[in-house]
């Protein structure tokens, strides 16, 4: 298999979990996260913002903040990530959207998931929201099935076991979340963790919850019969505002 991911010597005394998060333009959101993520870890935590090349504040955000920032040679999220984790000085890559949180204590569960034997896992996923299809959403990504994978849940994985799945493929511009766990799978166990993240509603409230939600399931479906990329992109420029 080609590796889309080259893995990096670690320093002799490497930070144990390194939180990588993916931007473009997020000066807005990205305070009240960081803030967040400084009261709820500790000195054993890293915090890198991997930057796609935003033409706002995010850059001097960041920074305000102690997180490393990391310029990446273009933007992508696949290719953000990638290039965040190898930068990263964890042995445990935690990948982590700029609109979502992680559950108070995310970083002992996943440390204890690790040490219990788990190669990569992620979060439930709860929604900022109350609307019912959002709940219900919310409530199926309980069950371990790559179909309802989605990077909102957030993402952890050994370092070793990113580098064996060779990363994240940086040609997929759409569902790169769902595509390396079905990969990450072949070298360790993925475990759902019972906590939840809780992510923005803010593209479903733009777009309509129904009709996101059956865009979104119909990508999805789409992608799992082989349609291009350039076709999935090219049609969800179409469905999906914002």
């Amino acid at each position: 298999m080609a590796a889309f991911y080259t893995v990096l010597p670690v320093p002799a005394a490497p930070v144990l979990v390194s939180i990588i998060i993916p931007t473009y333009n997020e000066a807005a959101g990205l305070p009240a996260l960081l803030q967040y993520l400084r009261v709820e870890v500790n000195t054993d935590v890293e915090v890198l913002v991997a930057d796609g090349g935003s033409s706002d504040a995010t850059a001097a955000v960041a920074r305000s903040y102690g997180a490393r920032l990391v310029r990446c040679p273009q933007r992508g999220r696949a290719v953000q990530l990638n290039c965040g984790a190898a930068a990263a000085t964890g042995v445990i890559l935690y990948f982590l959207h700029a609109d979502t949180y992680p559950p108070a204590g995310f970083v002992a569960a996943i440390r204890a998931a690790v040490a219990a034997g788990a190669g990569s896992g992620c979060f439930r996923l709860r929604f900022d929201h109350p609307h019912w299809l959002l709940r219900l959403s919310g409530w199926c990504t309980r069950f371990d099935v790559d179909i309802i994978r989605f990077g909102d849940q957030s993402l952890f994985v050994r370092r070793e076991v990113f580098g064996q799945a060779g990363g994240f493929r940086p040609e997929l511009l759409l569902l790169e979340d769902q595509e390396i766990v079905s990969r990450l799978r072949r070298y360790g166990p993925f475990w759902v963790l019972p906590a939840s993240v809780t992510t923005s509603a803010r593209k479903y409230l733009e777009n309509g919850v129904v009709r996101l939600q059956a865009s979104f399931m119909l990508l999805t479906l789409l992608y799992r019969l082989g349609v291009s990329q350039a076709r999935l992109v090219q049609l969800y420029r179409r469905l999906v505002v914002g």
